[in-house]
């Protein structure tokens, strides 16, 4: 096991640049995982640690190692690939023990650390057979085996569940979780699916043009985001972001005025994005007036989307509601868990100290 640490990283292709400088710190035995829109950056961040990728400009360093210049085979690492990169014609132990085998190491010691993965994965029964006899969760596990024997310092995955369907996605992001608590290896895990990040990750990565965001654990960036791109993009239903203005101590929303969030400045005249989590809309007498437009049950909860001031927002209730579509009603934000930020540069206005 190893931290990663990144200092000034920048990748350029031709002349464009696509990682823009950055400095990020991998504890050894995280599970860090880089989260973001497509085309943020994350893969191509996984590959140039990996040593897919070249580095242009900056420090890439495994455990005290710079490994800016070292092939990916001396930077003792292992990868799990999106479509499983498994050997048609080799059977499930072949694949998880070849790259040992190419190592020269003895026959006996590869199937003693095949075993053991297999064993660790639930492969044992499926050894003998072929990826073409295996469903799609099972070469999965296929895939991660052969990265568990390599008993590597630091676990790549580039979105590795994206071809599953949704329910085994889920029985696959526990299985994985439940593999790191056992190994404790650092991994670093990329993928575009917030609700991936924030059930397996001690730290998430939040990334957009080749630039982070924010880092920080599931629920603080949950409970404080940095700004309205983090505010938006962690959590489903997504942060309702309202344009505002701080006037009498107050927020004008939509309307109507709202409590400022606790110990934020009022300051007066200043133009801001209120924002407050679907979960956080109760109905009231007084508040938000909006229309709905769609209820969608979902059994435990039911997601309601309403047209405000122009606008689309959601709000979850607990609860199963009486109103359908149509119907007008009015929301009480929770002033406690509302959310300030600045308009102009989107990023979160703190309380005072």
């Amino acid at each position: 096991m190893a931290e990663v640490t990144i200092r000034a990283l920048r990748k350029t292709y031709g002349g464009l640049q696509v990682i823009h400088g950055l400095d990020l710190d991998i504890p050894d035995g995280a599970f860090v995982v880089l989260v973001g829109p497509s085309g943020c950056g994350k893969s191509t961040l996984l590959r140039m640690i990996a040593g897919l990728e070249e580095v242009t400009e900056g420090d890439l360093m495994i455990g005290p190692k710079r490994v800016n210049n070292l092939p990916p085979s001396e930077r003792d690492i292992a990868m799990v690939f999106q479509n499983y990169a498994l050997y048609p014609h080799k059977t499930v132990a072949a694949n998880m023990g070849f790259a040992l085998k190419m190592r020269g190491m003895d026959k006996d010691a590869i199937r003693q650390k095949v075993e053991h993965a297999a064993a660790i994965l639930g492969l044992t029964p499926y050894l003998d057979r072929y990826p073409r006899a295996l469903s799609g969760g099972q070469r999965q596990r296929v895939a991660m085996g052969r990265a568990i024997v390599r008993d590597p310092q630091v676990f790549l995955f580039d979105e590795p569940l994206s071809n599953l369907d949704a329910k085994l996605r889920v029985q696959m992001r526990t299985e994985i979780k439940e593999l790191h608590q056992r190994l404790k290896t650092t991994t670093v895990y990329v993928t575009h699916d917030q609700i991936e990040a924030m059930t397996m990750a001690d730290r998430i990565v939040v990334m957009q043009g080749g630039r982070i965001e924010q880092v920080g654990a599931p629920l603080e960036l949950y409970d404080r985001p940095a700004n309205t791109f983090v505010a938006a993009f962690i959590g489903s239903p997504s942060m309702n972001l309202l344009d505002g203005r701080i006037a009498d101590g107050r927020v004008e929303v939509a309307g109507t005025t709202l409590p400022l969030p606790p110990g934020v400045p009022a300051d007066e005249g200043r133009e801001v994005v209120y924002g407050i989590r679907p979960e956080h809309l109760a109905e009231a007498g007084q508040g938000l007036v909006a229309k709905v437009a769609v209820v969608e049950p979902t059994g435990s909860e039911t997601h309601v989307v309403l047209r405000l001031a122009g606008r689309e927002i959601t709000a979850v209730f607990r609860n199963r509601v009486a109103f359908g579509p149509g119907a007008t009603i009015t929301l009480a934000p929770d002033p406690s868990a509302s959310h300030l930020f600045d308009k102009a540069t989107g990023k979160r206005i703190q309380a005072a100290q």
